[in-house]
């Protein structure tokens, strides 16, 4: 099966809701909106969230699209103010390193296309689309 990158934007938020369905809610809901949000945030619904920063260009990713038109794994990313979550940060500040241009905080495939080289598609299709 042959694979495409293209970005993460209202051109594609369908096909990115549909990965989302499909795999309840990515991560058991999360729709990946955790990495945009300080902890004291509280938003009634995720995947209302991510669409209001897709759709306001506040969202990014790479999204890896078979030969159908589905996607089928994303590699999400931004810049630290987009995405100021990160996973440990009490151990990550106790030696902080200086503040990356860019993160890849989340990448995710559809469990019928593990093992196929979609995750590394699509981390090599975000860092495309950042440079």
């Amino acid at each position: 099966m042959g694979w495409t990158v293209v970005p993460l934007g209202p051109d594609t938020w369908d096909g990115f809701a549909d990965l989302v369905d499909r795999n309840n809610g990515i991560f058991g809901g999360c729709w990946c909106i955790g990495f945009h949000l300080d902890r004291a945030d509280d938003v009634p619904s995720y995947r209302e969230a991510k669409r209001e920063r897709v759709h306001s260009d506040r969202a990014h990713a790479a999204l890896v699209v078979d030969d159908d038109g589905a996607v089928q794994g994303w590699a999400q990313f931004g810049d630290v103010a987009e995405l100021p979550g990160i996973k440990h940060r009490r151990a990550y500040e106790q030696e902080p390193p200086s503040v990356p241009d860019w993160r890849i905080t989340c990448v995710f495939v559809d469990k019928r296309h593990r093992g196929r080289g979609v995750a590394r598609l699509a981390v090599e299709g975000a860092v495309d689309l950042i440079a």
